[in-house]
Parts: C-alpha cells; sequence; structure tokens
C-alpha cells in the first residue's frame, strides 16, 4: 500500500488514528508465559499472551513465539505452530483454532443489536505450509451468534497479507461488563460437525456445522508451520495500517489479564502459614487465580530462615483485583506476626483470562 493509499485508508476509517485496534498483542510481542512450549496436545495459553488454543484433533505441536516475520513490516514477533506429530485422520467432532477473547465493554462502539451496528475489519499477516482455504470466524458470547469468512493461503511457506470484513449485526445487544462478548477464532482443522453445512457469512444463530465449511487440515503433516502477526480488527469497511503500540503498552495491557508476580510482603500467621499482599501491577479483569509457577523453588524467606513454598490456601486466594494470598510453607520455625516475604522474581501467577 503506497503512502497516499495509507492516508485515505485512514481518513476514510472515520475512526481515531491511536486505539483502533480492538486487539491486545497483536503483534505477538508478549510472551509472559514463555516463549516456547513443546509436546502441545491441549487447550492453553501456551507463547504469546491473549491467544488462546483450542483443539480436540489428536495432533501434538510446539508452539513458540517467533522472530520469523514477513519483511519491511515492522513486526519484530509471530505466533507459531509447529507440527510435530500429524492429524492424519480428522474425526467429525474435531475442532482446532487459535482464539482472541475480547470484555463486552471494549466492544460498544460496535453498537451491535441496534440499527446502526457498525462493520468490522480483520487484517493479518500469515505464513502456512499447509495452501488452501481457511476459515476466520467471529462469534458473539452473549447472544449465541456468529459469522465467518473464508481465506486463501495461495503459497506455501510465505507471508501473505489478509483483510476480512465483516458486516454489522443489528440483532444481539452485547453485555457492558468485563465478561466475555466477542471471540476471533482462526481455524485450523475443522471435522464435518463444523462443515457439513452452509459458511454462515452473515450474522445468524450459532448452527456448529456453518462454521468452518472448506477449512483444510493445517496440521496433516509433520512438515506443517503455521504462522501469524500484525492482527488488526477495527471498526469500519477498510483496513487501515497495523496500529504499532509500544512493548510497554501492549504488556500493561496483557497484564490485566495475566501477570507474573516477584515479590509479595507479609505477615505469618502460623508456624506453617503466612498471609501476604501480592499487589498486582495492573489491576485485573477479575479476581484472579493465583498460582505457584514454580513450586519447588518458589522462595519464602522468613526473617531467620527460608524455606519452599509447598502450597497456596485456596479460602484466601484470589480474593480481590488488587492482591491477597495465603501461602503454605514447609518452615514450621515461623512465629505468628513474623514478616515475610516472597522474593524469587516470577514465582507467582495471577490469571484473570476471560
Amino acid at each position: 500500500m503506497s503512502k497516499a493509499a495509507e492516508l485515505a485508508a485512514l481518513i476514510g476509517s472515520q475512526t481515531a488514528l491511536s486505539n483502533r485496534n480492538l486487539i491486545i498483542n497483536g503483534a505477538m510481542q508478549v510472551a509472559q508465559r514463555g516463549t516456547s512450549t513443546s509436546s502441545v496436545t491441549g487447550n492453553g495459553y501456551h507463547a504469546c499472551d491473549r491467544w488462546k488454543f483450542d483443539t480436540t484433533d489428536e495432533s501434538t505441536l510446539t508452539i513458540s513465539q517467533a522472530t520469523d516475520v514477513p519483511s519491511g513490516k515492522g513486526f519484530a514477533n509471530s505466533f507459531k505452530m509447529d507440527v510435530t506429530v500429524a492429524e492424519s485422520s480428522v474425526a467429525s467432532d474435531d475442532q482446532t483454532f487459535l482464539n482472541h477473547r475480547i470484555e463486552g465493554q471494549n466492544l460498544q462502539q460496535l453498537k451491535k443489536g441496534t440499527s446502526s451496528a457498525e462493520s468490522v475489519t480483520v487484517s493479518f499477516y500469515v505464513k502456512s505450509t499447509k495452501t488452501g482455504t481457511f476459515c476466520l470466524e467471529l462469534e458473539d458470547k452473549d447472544n449465541s451468534r456468529h459469522i465467518s469468512k473464508q481465506y486463501s493461503v495461495s503459497a506455501s511457506d510465505t507471508w501473505e497479507f489478509k483483510t476480512i470484513t465483516f458486516d454489522g449485526d443489528t440483532t444481539g445487544t452485547l453485555d457492558n461488563d468485563n465478561g466475555e462478548s466477542l471471540r476471533l477464532k482462526f481455524w485450523l482443522v475443522a471435522g464435518s460437525d463444523f462443515t457439513s453445512g452452509t459458511l454462515a457469512t452473515s450474522w445468524a444463530s450459532i448452527t456448529n456445522a456453518n462454521a468452518a465449511v472448506g477449512q483444510v487440515n493445517a496440521f496433516d503433516s509433520t512438515s506443517n508451520n503455521w504462522l501469524i502477526t500484525g492482527i488488526q480488527l477495527e471498526v469500519g469497511e477498510q483496513a487501515t495500517p497495523f496500529e504499532h503500540r509500544s512493548f510497554a503498552d501492549e504488556l500493561i495491557k496483557c497484564q490485566r489479564y495475566f501477570e507474573l508476580i516477584g515479590y509479595a510482603l507479609g505477615r505469618a500467621v502460623s508456624t506453617t502459614q503466612a498471609e501476604v499482599n501480592s499487589a498486582f501491577k495492573v489491576d485485573k479483569r477479575a479476581a484472579p487465580t493465583i498460582t505457584l509457577k514454580e513450586t519447588s523453588s518458589a522462595i519464602a524467606e522468613f526473617l531467620r530462615s527460608a524455606a519452599n513454598i509447598t502450597s497456596l490456601d485456596s479460602t484466601y486466594n484470589s480474593q480481590t483485583t488488587h492482591c491477597g494470598n495465603r501461602l503454605t510453607s514447609s518452615d514450621t520455625g515461623m512465629n505468628s506476626g513474623e514478616l515475610v516475604s516472597v522474593i524469587k522474581p516470577d514465582s507467582l501467577a495471577a490469571d484473570a483470562e476471560l
């Protein structure tokens, strides 16, 4: 796209020049949980923040934050799936997709469910060993509605730019709260339960058979890779240039949903338990689940000695969006009221994902 065309797109979009991308971490900059996970066979956030992998097929993958990116577009990272065990026979109920989940209170500008409902455009760069037809679906979680569009990968292992526009939906208002209202789904494998109907290219009540019609099996060979970056979801019928945000800005947005905690301070309440104030850098979307990232090496220092933390007390876990949990330690020598601190970097994880 020429500079003149970029300017025309921005003007014609009738949206703000900043904060127009409704996607968090679309450039795959942030990976708090780690940059690579091998032997992936199940659901989870395995690499880049805010991008959840859901699957029921029999493949095995290595999922990573990669440095393979489209040349000259300003990206440093991509989300990569490398097939290590192929899905050779797709069962009827198999469904595999990469998805991004968005709070309803961040989507009110879509005017969904009104006569003024806005169209939205998704743009992204994709690189796939497997060529052919892929499906991209928007799912309205508040009203059980969906719309799907196809895109084609023309050249194997080559970065391609895609843009897809979805019409506005005059049915079904999105909730104005911190719950999940919209899910963006990049389909990768789909069984006949999701391909045997007619693709839902207009908004309609969810019918599984209409979700991913024509979808290829992207995981049918151990030679297959699938990479994506530069994902943007914006109001309007025109894709505008990708909104590059700083790493710091993206990290803060991601920490609303997941944060690693490296320091917490509190006092012992018994010889084996301590209540600590694990204050978050960013208020969470909801009261998070606090977990020990590495039980054997998460260190609690009790003034006179140090000991491994062995568990978290669920009664005191996830009390607020700000802080609060109780640790149980293998050290039995604490005194009630004694100062306690968790000092190992990233020893606790706070998860408030949608």
